[in-house]
């Protein structure tokens, strides 16, 4: 059973695995003043194809196989930001729509988010587009607005029997 434990390798604080006498793997431990961080040791990943960075190339080109209205979503989404890596996530939540939606109805829904007044469009916002099928119509949902009460004719107040 591998064991881990705290060391010091090439002079710098790291984290080691070990089973026994043997060192499995070690890293270097973020300061201690860090959370919510992460560090990956490159020769830790998977070769060749198994594992490729997000760049906004290999983003676009998702976007772009989804449809125009997509691309525009998400060239929106990289505008709106002052480092394009803020935008990986909230793009490809927009894109992971995709997963479980048709891309034709994704298309639709940013087609129909577009029109909107909403300039930063998010997965928050397309989202109930898809979810109440907005979407396949077009047209956003119109809610009925009820009156109220019971509406009587002109007999009730005419002084015939009550």
């Amino acid at each position: 059973m591998a064991e881990f434990g705290d060391g010091v390798v090439d002079g710098a604080p790291s984290g080691l695995q070990h089973r026994g006498d043997e060192r499995l793997a070690s890293h270097l431990l973020l300061p201690s003043s860090t959370s919510n961080k992460y560090r990956t040791n490159d020769a830790d990943l998977p070769e060749g194809r198994g594992w490729q960075p997000w760049d906004r190339a290999r983003i676009d080109a998702w976007a772009d196989r989804v449809g125009p209205a997509t691309r525009a979503v998400t060239d929106r989404v990289f505008e709106s930001v002052q480092v394009a890596e803020q935008a990986h996530d909230p793009v490809l939540a927009i894109l992971r729509l995709t997963r479980r939606f048709s891309p034709a109805r994704v298309e639709a829904a940013c087609q129909l988010a577009l029109r909107g007044p909403v300039r930063n469009i998010r997965y928050a916002h397309l989202r109930p587009i898809l979810d109440t099928g907005q979407d396949k119509t077009g047209q956003p949902v119109e809610t009925t607005v009820e009156v109220g009460g019971y509406v009587r004719g002109s007999d009730y107040y005419a002084g015939g029997t009550r």
